[in-house]
């Protein structure tokens, strides 16, 4: 096939439910002349509290159905899949296959002065060590200082990113890298973006922040750039989502991270993709 057709299709993204969205954002973002098809996998989210088998599988399912709408790219939105999916999704995908983890960890890398590096992310995260393995991949000498910030979760799909409770809670978990001496902190979870605000009033201004979501937009660029897949269309590029259930307020809550109204949502049963 050409690589001028090739460039016409979209990019796949898939999550294990909506925080993912802060990818697309940051995507639709940095390449606004793309067309992009998001997935989430919200009848069966939470990935962070199921087995690495399980989550292979699911990954597998999402990555066929994305496939299956003809993309030329996959970016796996959901901290839990890039950790134990991303490395098997590249052997068995004809398409390039990011994840969120090695970009978060290399942003993190570039741009830690003093080489005290702090995460948060969701218990699962957290206790896989995900960040800390990709970072020391990278580079031994950086000290990794990691903590679960379970609660962000509730208050990003409540939109409680910028009140009292959300800074008291911020202000509690962060604590933990009061003398850890860190000049940076990666979010590492799809849903921290939605309170960055919070988060850097309580840690100060000589902490910089590294969304991986921002970090995997331009890794994705950086792929299609080189493999000559880029879209020349001068047009905005058209975004379509998917679902395997609604759960309750899914719009509201998509639109608060996506901050623009969305259409074009479709449930879909991933199941025959397997």
């Amino acid at each position: 096939m050409k690589q001028k057709s090739l460039s016409s299709r979209p990019i796949g993204v898939f999550d294990s439910g909506i925080g993912g969205l802060t990818v697309a954002k940051a995507l639709f973002e940095l390449l606004p002349n793309e067309n992009i098809i998001y997935l989430g996998d919200t009848a069966r989210l939470p990935y962070g509290t199921k087995s690495k088998e399980t989550v292979i599988v699911y990954s597998v399912e999402s990555l066929k159905f994305l496939l299956s709408k003809r993309v030329k790219m996959v970016v796996v939105a959901c901290n839990t899949a890039s950790s134990v999916a991303v490395p098997f999704l590249k052997k068995i995908s004809k398409v390039p296959v990011v994840g969120v983890l090695e970009p978060g960890a290399r942003g993190a890398i570039e741009k830690t002065r003093n080489k005290n590096v702090g995460v948060i992310g969701t218990m699962g995260t957290i206790k896989s060590r995900s960040y800390i393995k990709q970072i020391k991949k990278i580079d031994k000498s950086i000290n990794v200082y990691s903590q679960p910030c379970s609660l962000f979760v509730q208050l990003a799909e409540d939109g409680w990113t910028d009140n009292k409770i959300a800074y008291l809670t911020a202000k509690e978990y962060l604590s933990y890298f009061d003398d850890k001496n860190i000049d940076t902190l990666i979010l590492g979870c799809t849903h921290y973006p939605i309170l960055k605000n919070t988060i850097q009033k309580v840690v100060g201004k000589k902490i910089q922040l590294v969304d991986s979501g921002e970090e995997t937009a331009k890794e994705v660029k950086k792929i299609l750039e080189s493999k000559g897949l880029l879209s020349n269309r001068k047009k905005k590029g058209w975004h379509k989502y998917f679902v395997t259930d609604f759960p309750n307020n899914f719009r509201e809550i998509s639109e608060r991270f996506l901050g623009r109204k969305i259409s074009n949502v479709q449930k879909v049963k991933l199941s025959k993709y397997l």
